[in-house]
């Protein structure tokens, strides 16, 4: 299918492009005008918080503050990516359905144009909020830079439905798309899963859920919470003053989590599996003021020692929800993609792979 640069876009919340065009004058900034709004450099952790993500937190921070409400935050959730969006990749984009585990969910399909592979994407949130809106552009970026094709999930969200709903939504949906391949234009083995933060949980999750198969391709995992027990030192080190807080993160779990849940399952936190081998490739990005940094290391490395081929990457300076701000991230986003691209090159089965003159890009697998 060809690329249509015209394809309609999200519905932008009132006063958004005003708010954009603000954000992207601050942002063209000197750096030194930047360092007088954002204030003395934050170390923490043998790390430097970016200037631009400096810059932003304080942005933030002067926000008048509400108590938490999903409805209220899923409102806020879209007018932050709306403002952040920055310029979206001319890629085709088409609303379609997917299978759920109670019904059908809806679905939205981004194609670069000729590829042999296609990502199945769960956005993040905390499994309370974001939506497809939310993630658009992000996803329109991933798909254009990394020539793949896109499927991203609006599974159902806590409170209204507590876990297991995401998890089981996550797993049908794969599900669904692999026997659907074909009308997607890719193979069923060439599916691979992905989110970020709780999205990147469920991906984990339906990585390990799925090893009778079909099994995904390779995963994806943007800063994913894998220890819901929280007991990771990165959510102490950063617990206040990071975009994602203590508060933040509590207000999630009880949303989602049932109180008398066993956190330890591995159906809960991935980090305890019994063993990670045989799981697919696996592409891991951290930021290094993220509470939940420590625990998507963890992760990586649990791969890694289980034989899982692994590419890791901590983006030092940033927090967590980087990759929804193109505005201030945007070539960070597109590193990502590009890895993305790399790993998936290395599968057994690519058109690189197979290559007798061994064009595939090399991956470093830290």
């Amino acid at each position: 299918m060809p690329v249509d640069p015209t394809t309609p876009m999200p519905e932008v919340p009132a006063g958004t492009r005003t708010a954009a065009a603000a954000v992207r004058g601050l942002l063209r900034l000197p750096p030194r005008a930047k360092r007088a709004l954002a204030g003395p450099a934050v170390h923490r952790d043998g790390n430097e918080l970016d200037l631009d993500a400096h810059l932003l937190l304080r942005i933030t921070k002067a926000l008048p503050k509400q108590a938490p409400e999903p409805v209220r935050l899923r409102r806020q959730a879209r007018r932050m990516a709306a403002i952040g969006a920055g310029r979206r990749a001319p890629v085709r984009v088409e609303d379609i359905t997917v299978a759920g585990a109670a019904g059908p969910l809806r679905a939205r399909l981004y194609d670069p144009g000729a590829t042999d592979t296609l990502l199945v994407y769960f956005h993040g949130g905390g499994w309370v909020i974001g939506d497809l809106d939310t993630h658009d552009a992000l996803c329109r970026t991933v798909a254009h830079t990394a020539r793949i094709r896109m499927v991203a999930v609006d599974y159902r969200l806590a409170p209204e439905h507590p876990y297991p709903a995401a998890v089981d939504d996550a797993v049908a949906a794969f599900r669904d798309i692999v026997a659907r391949a074909g009308e997607f234009g890719v193979a069923a083995e060439r599916v691979a899963v992905g989110g970020d933060s709780a999205g990147g949980h469920l991906a984990a999750v339906l990585c390990q859920r799925t090893r009778g198969g079909p099994a995904p391709l390779l995963q994806l995992l943007i800063y994913p919470p894998t220890d819901l027990t929280g007991k990771a030192e990165s959510r102490t080190t950063f617990a206040e003053g990071f975009a994602l807080t203590s508060t933040d993160i509590d207000f999630f779990d009880r949303c989602f989590l049932p109180p008398d849940l066993d956190r330890t399952r591995p159906d809960v936190s991935p980090l305890y599996a019994e063993t990670t081998a045989g799981l697919p490739r696996a592409v891991v990005i951290t930021a290094g003021f993220d509470p939940l940094r420590d625990e998507g290391e963890a992760y990586a490395a649990r791969l890694r020692a289980d034989g899982v081929p692994v590419t890791a990457r901590r983006f030092d300076g940033y927090m967590h929800g980087f990759v929804n701000n193109a505005l201030a991230f945007g070539p960070a986003v597109g590193e990502i993609a590009a890895m993305l691209a790399d790993a998936l090159a290395a599968t057994p089965g690519s058109p690189a792979d197979s290559d007798p003159d061994g064009a595939r890009r090399q991956i470093a697998t830290s």
